[in-house]
Parts: structure tokens; sequence; C-alpha cells
């Protein structure tokens, strides 16, 4: 049902980039658009993570870099039957992370030196195992093709007050003005259902993969306090990138508590708290016997959680730096 609604979703977002053409050209204006579409969704299913990760600056690290993440990542993908993806740190205080690629083979996931040093190692993991279900969901190309979508529909609209006279458009300028208004407005409230759709699937099988589903629950907590805090200029700007993460990065910024890219936090912790109830993660009938393990190893070596990073709006214990300084 959910691959349905979302399917439905991007229909609506095509028609509605279709209607803005039609209003600059006539039926040919409708035609260009169409094509300008596949050519961007075309363009962003090869280079959008590229894209997104230089946005963020993010850079990959390995198994030498940042041991304990790494193992973690590995060990979670196995469990999830994923290829490894590549794995990047983002230095940035604000905590939070998002995954991305075309498919899971060419698959990355990202997580900020602030979630790192915040959360806890099973908090991380449930974090992580998050991104990774968006993976195996295939959210990311969707997540992708949305966001190309949705900026193409607002530079359209644009677009259409300077050339929408056109003598086929038969609303005239009135109908133009209302589209520059309307039309921007409806391709966020379409990116939104689709974020907020995939956001509660991936918070279930998240759980599923790590095991324990107040893992998750206890990280959105800190995240949520993290974000509201915790200014993020690289995610200012780029809001396109805002609904990829599992918590919108720009709140508290502009009207993005107003058009909020993802559910209410309280909302996913609740849901999560019945799939506790329920029996995952405490032997019962979820999707494992039992959590998984992740312990904080005496620090031989450098790592993310060998030490103290800074501290936030978070009860995690100080630690020495990590790799990322």
């Amino acid at each position: 049902m959910n691959y349905i609604r979302t399917a439905m979703l991007l229909a609506g977002m095509t028609a509605l980039f279709m209607g803005i053409g039609f209003m600059i050209g006539g039926q040919s204006g409708m035609l260009i658009a169409l094509l300008i579409a596949a050519a961007m969704n075309l363009f962003s299913y090869w280079n959008a993570d590229k894209m997104v990760l230089r946005m963020h600056h993010a850079r990959e690290v390995g198994e030498r870099e940042a041991p304990e993440f790494y193992r973690m990542i590995r060990e979670l993908a196995q469990n999830a039957e994923l290829p490894m993806p590549k794995v990047y740190i983002i230095d940035n205080p604000q905590p939070n992370a998002f995954a991305t690629g075309r498919n899971p083979q060419n698959a990355a996931v990202a997580a900020t030196t602030g979630l790192l040093d915040m959360l806890t190692p099973e908090e991380i993991a449930g974090v992580m195992a998050h991104e990774l279900a968006h993976v195996k969901n295939h959210d990311t190309l969707i997540m992708t093709i949305t966001a190309t979508i949705a900026g193409a529909i607002s530079m359209l609209a644009n677009f259409a007050f300077f050339f929408g006279g056109n003598r086929n458009n038969p609303l005239g300028i009135v109908g133009v003005i209302l589209m520059m208004v309307v039309a921007p407005l409806a391709a966020m409230v379409v990116q939104m259902a689709i974020s907020r759709t995939r956001e509660y699937a991936a918070d279930r099988m998240g759980a599923q993969i790590c095991g324990e589903p107040m893992w998750l629950a206890s990280a959105l907590a800190k995240i949520s306090r993290g974000v509201e805090h915790i200014h993020n200029p690289d995610a200012e700007a780029n809001p396109a990138t805002a609904h990829m993460f599992i918590m919108n990065p720009l709140s508290g910024e502009r009207m993005d508590n107003l058009f909020s890219t993802h559910p209410n936090t309280q909302n996913r912790i609740d849901e999560l708290r019945k799939l506790s109830d329920a029996g995952l993660g405490t032997g019962g009938k979820g999707g494992r016997s039992g959590p998984m393990s992740f312990t904080r190893q005496a620090p031989q070596q450098a790592g993310p959680w060998s030490g103290a990073g800074p501290t936030g709006p978070s009860s995690a214990p100080r630690r020495p730096k990590g790799p990322w300084g």
C-alpha cells in the first residue's frame, strides 16, 4: 500500500509539472516539460548521490579511519541482507544521518560527527539500521526523484510569470499568478507526504534489522533535541535535501515547522514502543530472537566512540575525539 501511495503521489507531481508546462506554452509546453522531467530524473538517477554528499561535505571513511562505526555498518548490512554500502562522516555538530544511492549496490550512508558524539553505540545502531532500511526499500531513489521534480516545479512556476502569456493559456495572467503560488506549495505537500510515508516504514524495518526498537526510539528523542538547538548551515543552503535525513535538519528555521518533511517525532517513538511491547527485541515475535550487541571497547585505536566529542542536548557521556577531530 505504501508503494501504491508513493506511485500515486509521484504521478500527481509529474502531472503538476506538465500542467505548468501547459500554462507556459500550451500543448507543446506540456510536452517540453515532460521531456525536461525525464532528463532531470535520468541525470539524478546516476549522479544525485554524489551531488548530495558533496553538498554536505561528507568524506568517505573505511575501517582504518573509523573502525567501530564501519564494523557496525557492516554487521547491520549483513543482517539486512544488503551489500556493504560506502560509509561517510560529515563534520557537523548537529546529530543527523541520511542514506543515498540509486540502488543497494550503489548505496552510501552518512552520519554527522554530532550523531556519533552524542549517541550511544546502541542508539547509533538504531539510526543506521533505519538508514539501511531506506536502502533496502529503494527509498533513496524515490526521495531523489521527488526532490528533483519538486525543485523543477518551483523553477517552472517562476518561468510561468514571464512566459505564461501564451494565447493557448486558458486562464490568462490570473492563472499564471495562481500557478506561481499554488504549484510550489502543492509540490511541497506531495514531497512531505512521500517522505512521511517512507519514514514510518523505515522505522519499522530498521527496528527489525537491529533487533531493538527502543534503540531508535531513544536516538530520535536525542536527535530531536539536537536539531532544535544546533544549526546546520549546509542543510540551510540546500533545503531540498532535508527530507533525506532521519530528522528534519531545518527545524526551527523558516517555515519548516509548518511544512515538515518528517512525521511528528513523538508519534514515531510511540510506534516504535508498540513494536517493543509486541516483543521485537525482547525475544518475542520480532524479526530476530533479540537485539544485536554493540559494546564500546577500551580504546586501543582511534574510533567513533574512543572518546568525548562536544557535549550537546544529550545525557551521553563525554569521550575523547574520534578520527574526525
